[in-house]
């Protein structure tokens, strides 16, 4: 399995990113471009384009919202236990002095660069894209959704 790192984190799910969003706009420009061929049913084909458009808006956003949202909220928890298996402290502090950004970027990193990386964090405000750049030794997370 390749190891991971920062050009190649992201992650695809192939039937929705490479199947079904191309098929539904190709069915969207073929409606918009029917519009403007078929004058006889161009009230058909304004509809069946905005009904398209309507369910790519759908698959897009409420795939994206319930799948991130819970993402979100595992990747909080994860820092928070983290923090405190390294630190033996509570993360309420910290956590709230972070934005999710640099919270996310954290979990690619091992203990030793987590305290250094958090550090610059706190104390200079460094993106989370900063952070995933300064990683040496990247920790993988094959888990993601």
């Amino acid at each position: 399995m390749e190891s991971q790192n920062y050009k190649n984190h992201r992650k695809f799910y192939p039937p929705h990113h490479f199947i079904y969003l191309p098929l539904v706009m190709v069915l969207e420009v073929f409606g918009i471009y029917k519009i403007f061929n078929d004058e006889p049913r161009q009230l058909i084909w304004i509809l069946f384009s905005i009904v398209i458009f309507l369910i790519l808006y759908l698959a897009i956003m409420v795939r994206q919202h319930y799948a991130l949202g819970l993402q979100d909220r595992m990747v909080r928890l994860e820092f928070k236990q983290r923090y405190f298996e390294i630190f033996q402290l509570r993360s309420d502090e910290v956590e709230n002095k972070l934005k999710f950004d640099q919270i996310a970027a954290l979990r690619f990193t091992y203990d030793d660069e987590f305290k250094e990386l958090l550090y610059k964090a706190l104390h200079e405000n460094i993106t989370g894209d900063e952070i995933k750049r300064s990683i040496n030794k990247w920790r993988p997370d094959r888990h993601r959704i």
